[in-house]
């Protein structure tokens, strides 16, 4: 098995996944998100309709390296009804997402088909 070095890694993402009934209730836990981190952590578009790999509505959260133990703790005990799929960045997305990435919650299926597989 090829051993694959961790400062590949150059941030991390996580994204929160809602539907119409938990919109307003994703939308209050991003703006806990942003007034905690928000000079430190770039949260992304709030999509209200799949996008990319993602079969539920999200948002990203873009994470650094530095941070991402602390993030990825508060998540894990604050995210509430949210699921939240959190992966590496590196220079394999198909990796990231398929093979490297945890679930805070249930998981779901992703859409690798917008990876070209």
């Amino acid at each position: 098995m090829n051993r694959i070095d961790p400062t590949e890694i150059t941030g991390w993402h996580a994204h929160i996944y809602f539907d119409a009934d938990t919109r307003d209730a994703a939308w209050a836990l991003r703006e806990i998100i942003d007034a905690r981190w928000g000079n430190t952590v770039q949260i992304g578009r709030f999509h209200e309709r799949p996008v990319g790999p993602h079969p539920m509505w999200s948002y990203q959260l873009a994470i650094a390296n530095a941070d991402f133990a602390d993030v990825f703790a508060w998540l894990t005990l604050n995210h509430g009804r949210f699921d939240v799929f959190v992966h590496p960045n590196t220079s394999d997305s198909l990796r990231d997402h398929r093979d490297s990435a945890v679930w805070i919650g249930r998981s779901h299926t992703l859409n690798l088909g917008a990876f070209g597989v």
